[in-house]
């Protein structure tokens, strides 16, 4: 299993709007194939620093989503929220 976490620095302005097409989109990542689930955290103390949390069955099913038409356009929308950079880190958990 793989998990993805992302980083999103959002524009103060626009954490409403970010959260609102987050749940928005949660379903349809959450059934993508190979997605084991997603989830929406944020940084308690800042107001703006968002992570996306997701499960993936593996690195495949992982990298077909990142290709996939679905993400093309989540991402396309995701990144007008953005005052900075995001970060990613694909991890594997260490039994």
């Amino acid at each position: 299993m793989i998990t993805r976490i992302v980083k999103l620095s959002i524009s103060s302005h626009q954490c409403d709007n970010f959260i609102a097409f987050f749940n928005e989109n949660k379903a349809t990542i959450n059934n993508f194939k190979g997605c084991v689930n997603v989830e929406l955290l944020k940084e308690q103390d800042s107001g703006n620093i968002f992570f996306t949390y997701s499960n993936w069955e593996n690195n495949q099913a992982l990298e077909n989503y990142r290709n996939s038409t679905i993400f093309e356009s989540i991402w396309e929308k995701t990144k007008t929220f953005f005052c900075d950079r995001p970060e990613a880190w694909s991890l594997n958990k260490i039994d």
